[in-house]
């Protein structure tokens, strides 16, 4: 009778050691942890199941850049659910987990830090100095590939966090050159440069002073503050150094400052900005005659508004998600990095490997990406950014995005011959 109960007890033991294998084993499949193959014979690690891919976005709804970010944000978002209405990805659906950072950098770090253990990886982080302080981390233990809406050299070089379109030290050598060649600058002239403290402004002050070398020219500093916002005291000092011309790499509020205080005082100068430094909603402040008088931005691509079947059709698509918002370049920078990220994902679903280093592997193979709003990136060097080339737009209330092309998508000689530090 004991033999007999000691053997069914060691059948049940059993049956309950083979009942949690298999929960073990199907909950590695669903989740599919540590590199192991799931569904359909993919390879799988963090933020893939069997059913989903989940990536984050690091945004800022509510800071500095609020207008730009939420374009972004929900251009990723439409195009998330456009991707998955098409059947998704390796026969999963993509989720996109949303934080919203103000452009703090104690929340953005610790939105990094939040999202990054549940996530395939982040097809937006806004903010080069909130990118930089987590670039240890992504480049060590966490390996995650990052899309970042930030362009400040100091990024490249690392095989995770790859920038999209020229950086802002290249960015800035190509505004220096629309200035020289459109706008009179000359040998001997001085050009005034109003820039964020940090990584972003730091990396276009790089760019206008390798310029102002090769071309002859003297660079008047302004530095500022992300929380600056009257331009009055930066605008005089200006005026006083006598510069004929002024690049800013600041925000929206301050470019807007900057412009309409200038132009109020009578020192009509051309201005010209970087890819962040606009948002169309001020052409509708007192500062829009201005902007559309005497500012200029150079981007890494083509506006919203340009004469294009693809950026017709996300007008007509973005308009129709999106009835009450306006349209302006985040909607394309942020739908260009999602579909990178998207490119990145199908390769990676085609070699059965979506783990991280999956992801990353495959973005090394695109070397030719248009997604129809300017020059082609190629992401195959970690240690470059994938386009040299910039777009000079001026700010026109008439078109669509309230952005105009007055130089097509090109690098200048200077940019070609320019390597970032990084």
């Amino acid at each position: 009778m004991t033999t007999r109960y000691a053997a069914r007890a060691a059948a049940g033991a059993l049956a309950v050691l083979l009942a949690v294998a298999g929960c073990s084993s199907k909950a590695k499949d669903d989740g599919g942890d540590n590199g192991s193959e799931s569904a359909g014979g993919v390879k799988t690690d963090v933020g893939v199941s069997a059913k989903t891919i989940t990536l984050g976005a690091l945004t800022d709804m509510t800071g500095v850049y609020a207008t730009l970010g939420k374009s972004v944000t929900q251009a990723q978002q439409l195009y998330v659910k456009q991707l998955n209405a098409a059947g998704g990805v390796c026969g999963r659906q993509v989720n996109l987990t949303v934080r919203d950072h103000g452009y703090d950098p104690q929340k953005a770090v610790s939105g990094y830090t939040e999202l990054e253990p549940d996530v395939l990886g982040f097809a937006q982080f806004i903010g080069s100095p909130f990118v930089a302080a987590v670039k240890q981390r992504v480049d060590g233990q966490d390996k995650v590939l990052v899309l970042p809406q930030a362009w400040a050299a100091s990024l490249l070089g690392s095989p995770y966090i790859r920038v999209i379109g020229s950086t802002y030290d290249i960015e800035t050598i190509n505004a220096v050159d629309f200035l020289i060649n459109e706008k009179g600058i000359k040998k001997g002239d001085k050009i005034g440069h109003v820039y964020f403290e940090g990584d972003y402004g730091e990396s276009a002050l790089v760019g206008s002073k390798y310029m102002a070398e090769k071309s002859g020219l003297t660079v008047v500093e302004q530095k500022i503050k992300p929380t600056d916002n009257d331009m009055t005291a930066q605008v005089a000092a200006l005026k006083q150094a006598g510069v004929k011309a002024i690049v800013v790499s600041a925000g929206p509020r301050q470019a807007a400052s900057l412009v309409g205080v200038a132009a109020a005082g009578g020192f009509n100068v051309p201005v010209i900005g970087n890819n962040s430094a606009f948002a169309p909603q001020l052409l509708a402040t007192q500062a829009g005659p201005a902007l559309s008088k005497n500012y200029w931005v150079a981007s890494p691509s083509l506006p919203i508004g340009a004469d294009t079947p693809e950026a017709e059709k996300l007008v007509a698509d973005y308009q129709a998600a999106y009835p009450n918002d306006s349209l302006d370049n985040g909607v394309v920078a942020g739908w260009t990095a999602v579909s990178v990220f998207g490119e990145a994902l199908k390769k990676a679903c085609a070699s059965k490997d979506l783990t991280r280093a999956g992801v990353d592997k495959a973005l090394l193979t695109i070397n030719s990406f248009d997604v129809g709003f300017g020059s082609p990136q190629n992401f195959s060097d970690p240690k470059a950014p994938s386009s040299k080339e910039s777009v000079i737009l001026q700010p026109d209330k008439s078109v669509t995005g309230g952005m105009k092309v007055v130089r097509e998508s090109e690098a200048s000689s200077v940019a070609e011959g320019y390597s970032p530090a990084g």
